[in-house]
């Protein structure tokens, strides 16, 4: 038996519809007088699985309206995409992708620095702890929206005196950097999870209290020995 509450089912089998595509953009949900009657709910309990829905933007009401999807399209994000270098002097091949989507794609860069990455990246690289890599943070964005937040190590031995090591942004992406140096990423892997936010990228990504975030660390690699850049999105 489902050990959640009666209104958090609701809410689960609501936002299943929505992002089916059931319940259409823009589109009204069942009336409350509706829901009532399939779910065999109270008024208060439909009330509040539609507040979850609206805390996680899903949907949205207005007094005296009824509550509607929230007219937003989903988008299919394809990585694979992004491994190859850009043309010389062309935006990164992330914008470039997003651009018949949203021309107003664009990417923040938040920083750029030597450390000693994590454990997990460490790993994928093939280094030590005591080893330094060029990280490197930046937000993309869909218009005014987050969408990414990405974190990518490269090697320091193989970063310093390059653009990847600068602190700005790179025309044309990091790939075509490493293009340049001769390691171009022809191989990657990715590995999806989900979990609770931190509170930076709760912030950064302006998350509504609920939802999840997707985690996509990702291992770039020139050939299937030798390690290229770690990123964690």
């Amino acid at each position: 038996m489902d050990p959640r509450s009666l209104h958090e089912r609701i809410a689960a089998d609501l936002r299943a519809q929505i992002l089916s595509g059931d319940l259409a953009p823009a589109s009204a949900l069942p009336s409350t007088a509706q829901l009532k009657k399939r779910f065999d709910a109270s008024n208060a309990t439909i009330q509040k699985a539609l507040q979850l829905l609206k805390n996680e933007e899903l949907v949205v009401g207005r007094a005296g309206a009824s509550v509607a999807v929230r007219a937003r399209r989903q988008r299919t994000v394809r990585p694979s995409s992004y491994l190859a270098a850009g043309a010389s002097g062309t935006p990164s091949r992330w914008l470039a992708e997003t651009d018949d989507e949203a021309p107003s794609a664009r990417s923040e860069l938040l920083d750029v620095a030597e450390c000693v990455p994590p454990a997990d990246v460490r790993a994928a690289l093939g280094t030590g702890e005591p080893d330094l890599a060029v990280r490197r943070r930046q937000l993309l964005l869909l218009g005014e929206e987050p969408a990414e937040l990405v974190t990518s190590y490269y090697p320091a031995a193989l970063a310093r005196g390059t653009a990847l090591a600068a602190r700005r942004k790179i025309r044309g992406g990091a790939p075509a950097v490493l293009a340049e140096l001769g390691v171009p990423p022809r191989r990657c892997v990715d590995r999806v999870s989900a979990r609770v936010p931190t509170q930076e990228e709760h912030r950064l990504l302006r998350l509504p209290t609920g939802p999840p975030v997707l985690r996509t660390p990702r291992v770039s690699r020139r050939t299937v020995s030798l390690a290229a850049p770690a990123s964690r999105r």
